[in-house]
C-alpha cells in the first residue's frame, strides 16, 4: 500500500478552526478526498467550514461506528492501494483517543501503512495541563459506571489509586449526566481530595478549575450539558 493514513483533528466545540487547528494541518487535511468518519453530516460541515481544494460531492465517506462490522471496516484501507490517502476524522478532538478510529489506526499497523497524526487539541492533555495535578503519572479512565453503586464505586478506587501511586486520574461523562458526576464525587470523595473540572476547553465560556472537594462543596458549578473533563487526585 502507498497511500498514507492522516489522522485528522477537529475543534472541541463551536470555535475558529483556524484558533485551535494549525494552518500546515489545515492545508493537508485540504488534499484529501477519502474519509473515514463517525458522522458523514458532521464531517461534511467541517470539511466546508475548512474550505477544501475538492468538491464535497466528489468526496468518499466511510462510516465508522457502533453498528460498522469488522468486515466491513477492514476494507476501508482499501482506496490505498490506489495510491489515495485516507483521513480519520473524530467528532470532537483528535482520533484513536477515546473514539473508535483507534480500530482502523490499528489495523493500518498491521498492514504497514504510513499512519500521520496531525497536530491539534485533545481535551484530556488540555485539561491535565491546566489542573497542576500530577502529569508525570496519570491515567484516563474514560466512561464511568451508570449505575450508581458501580459509579461510586469506581470512585472510590479511582480516589485510592491516585492516593497508592499520586497518580491523577482522569475521566469522562456524556455533558448531560456532568452534574450528577460532580455530585457523586463531591459526596463520596474525601473532603482533602484535589477535583479540578476542565470544562468547555478552548471555547470563550472555558471554566478550569482545581480545589478540594471541602471546597467545592461551598460553591458547586453548573457543567450541565457541558464538555467536561474530570480529574481526581488524593
Amino acid at each position: 500500500m502507498s497511500g498514507s493514513l492522516f489522522l485528522i483533528p477537529a475543534p472541541l466545540g463551536d470555535s475558529p478552526v483556524e484558533a485551535v487547528i494549525p494552518s500546515e494541518a489545515i492545508e493537508k487535511i485540504k488534499t484529501l478526498s477519502c474519509f473515514v468518519v463517525e458522522n458523514e453530516r458532521s464531517a461534511r460541515r467541517y470539511l466546508i467550514k475548512l474550505g477544501t481544494h475538492i468538491p464535497i460531492d466528489r468526496m468518499e465517506f466511510m462510516i465508522l461506528d457502533k453498528n460498522t462490522s469488522p468486515e466491513e471496516s477492514e476494507t476501508y484501507l482499501n482506496p490505498l492501494e490506489e495510491n489515495r490517502d485516507i483521513g480519520i476524522i473524530t467528532e470532537a478532538g483528535v482520533p484513536g483517543v477515546a473514539d473508535p478510529g483507534a480500530t482502523i489506526v490499528k489495523l493500518a499497523h498491521r498492514k504497514g501503512v504510513r499512519v500521520v497524526p496531525l497536530v491539534g487539541p485533545s481535551s484530556i492533555l488540555l485539561a491535565l495541563m491546566g489542573s497542576g495535578l500530577n502529569g508525570q503519572n496519570f491515567a484516563f479512565n474514560g466512561y464511568l459506571p451508570i449505575p450508581l453503586k458501580d459509579r461510586i464505586s469506581r470512585i472510590k478506587l479511582l480516589e485510592a489509586k491516585s492516593m497508592q501511586y499520586s497518580q491523577s486520574q482522569i475521566f469522562m461523562e456524556a455533558p448531560y449526566r456532568n452534574q450528577k458526576l460532580l455530585h457523586d464525587l463531591i459526596s463520596h470523595c474525601r473532603p482533602e481530595t484535589d477535583l479540578c473540572l476542565a470544562t468547555d476547553l478552548t471555547l470563550p465560556s472555558e471554566f478550569i478549575k482545581t480545589q478540594q472537594i471541602r471546597d467545592w462543596k461551598k460553591q458547586v458549578p453548573n457543567i450541565n450539558k457541558r464538555p467536561t473533563i474530570f480529574i481526581l487526585q488524593g
